[in-house]
C-alpha cells in the first residue's frame, strides 16, 4: 500500500494521455475530421476507452504484473492478425467475412492453381537471388566501411550506400526504371522488363539493409584476432574468410533473411520495374484483393507462415549457439 499515490498519479497520467491521444487520433483518421467536435458520442467513446485501458493498467501496476501485460498486449497486437488468418484459412465458405465450416477443400484447390503456384515460384527464385546477391555486395561495402575508414570519400560512400533506407519505394521504383529504359535504348539490354530486371532492382534495395546489419556485426569485433593472424604471415584475403567470415556469419544469415523477406514482400517497385510477362506473388495477391479476397490466398498465406516460422526458429537456434560459442571462446582467450 505504499506505493498506492504513486500507482493513482501514474494512473492519472495515462488516463490523460489516453483521452487526449484518443480524440486527437480519432480527428485525423476519421473522414469528417474537425466535424466530429460537436459530436458528444465521440467524447463518450473516448472517455470509455481512456477508463478501461487505464483500469488494466492500474490492476497491472497493484499486482506488479506490468512487464506480463505489456508482453501480453504486444504480442496480442503482433500475431493476433496472424492466427485470425490462420483460422480463416480452414473456413469452407468463400466469404472470408462469414465462418460455415471447417474444411481444408481451399489447400486442395491451392494445388490444382497453377497461376499461384507459377507466382509463388516466381517469387521465391526472385528473392533467393536477390538476397544472395545483396549478401555479397552488403558484405564487401560494410568491410569497406568498418575496416578501410580512411580512403577518400569515404563518408560519402557510407551516406549513398545506405541512402535506399530513406528512400521511400516510390521514387527508387521510378528510378530504377528509367535506369532500365536507358539502359534499353543504349545497350539493347535489357530488352524486355521482367524477372532479370525485378531481381536487379530487389538486391539494389536490398544491399543498403544488409550492409547495416554486417556493419552493426563488424564494429562488435575485436581486431586483434585479426591483426594476430596478419602477423603470423596470413595474408588479408586468407583472414577475411577463414577469420573474419565465420565472425559474421550469425549476421550474414539476420542479412540474407532480412533481404529475403524484403524482397518476397515487395510491391512498389516491382509494378515500377517488370512487365506483362512476370507476375510475382504480391502483385497477384494485390490484384485479388481488389475484386475480393481469395480463400486460397489465406491458405497459401498460412503455409508461408509455417515455413517462414520454422525456417526463423532454427536460425535463431543456430545463431544463439554460435554466439555462446564466440563468447566461451573470447573469455577463454
Amino acid at each position: 500500500m505504499n506505493n498506492l499515490p504513486i500507482i493513482l498519479r501514474s494512473a492519472l497520467i495515462v488516463f490523460v494521455s489516453l483521452l487526449i491521444g484518443s480524440f486527437i487520433l480519432t480527428l485525423l483518421i476519421s473522414s469528417s475530421g474537425f466535424e466530429l467536435i460537436t459530436n458528444g458520442s465521440v467524447y463518450v467513446g473516448c472517455f470509455v476507452f481512456s477508463l478501461i485501458v487505464t483500469l488494466i493498467i492500474t490492476l497491472a501496476l497493484a499486482c506488479r504484473c506490468l512487464k506480463g501485460l505489456i508482453l501480453l498486449a504486444v504480442f496480442s497486437f503482433l500475431y493476433i492478425p496472424m492466427i485470425i488468418l490462420i483460422v480463416y484459412s480452414f473456413n469452407s465458405s468463400r466469404l472470408v467475412t462469414v465462418w460455415a465450416e471447417f474444411s481444408t477443400k481451399w489447400y486442395v484447390e491451392l494445388i490444382h492453381n497453377q497461376t499461384l503456384l507459377k507466382a509463388v515460384g516466381l517469387s521465391l527464385t526472385i528473392a533467393a537471388c536477390a538476397a544472395t546477391f545483396a549478401i555479397v555486395l552488403g558484405t564487401l561495402a560494410a568491410f569497406a566501411i568498418i575496416r578501410f575508414r580512411r580512403f577518400r570519400g569515404s563518408n560519402l560512400f557510407s551516406f549513398m550506400t545506405t541512402a535506399p533506407l530513406v528512400m521511400p519505394d516510390v521514387i527508387t521504383g521510378l528510378a530504377l526504371l528509367l535506369l532500365f529504359v536507358g539502359m534499353g535504348q543504349v545497350l539493347g539490354w535489357p530488352r524486355d522488363r521482367g524477372a532479370i530486371t525485378i531481381w536487379m532492382a530487389h538486391t539494389t534495395f536490398c544491399t543498403a539493409y544488409v550492409t547495416v546489419v554486417i556493419s552493426a556485426r563488424l564494429r562488435e569485433l575485436d581486431k586483434s584476432i585479426e591483426e594476430a593472424a596478419l602477423d603470423l604471415g596470413a595474408n588479408p584475403l586468407k583472414v577475411f574468410f577463414v577469420i573474419t567470415l565465420p565472425m559474421i556469419a550469425p549476421a550474414l544469415v539476420s542479412g540474407w533473411l532480412l533481404a529475403f523477406t524484403l524482397s518476397l514482400d515487395d510491391v512498389v517497385i516491382a509494378n515500377f520495374v517488370t512487365g506483362p510477362g512476370a507476375m510475382t506473388l504480391p502483385k497477384l495477391i494485390f490484384s485479388k484483393v481488389r475484386l475480393g479476397v481469395d480463400p486460397q490466398v489465406n491458405a497459401l498465406a498460412t503455409i508461408i507462415l509455417l515455413i517462414v516460422g520454422i525456417i526463423g526458429f532454427i536460425s535463431w537456434l543456430w545463431m544463439r549457439k554460435s554466439e555462446r560459442r564466440r563468447l566461451r571462446e573470447t573469455r577463454m582467450h
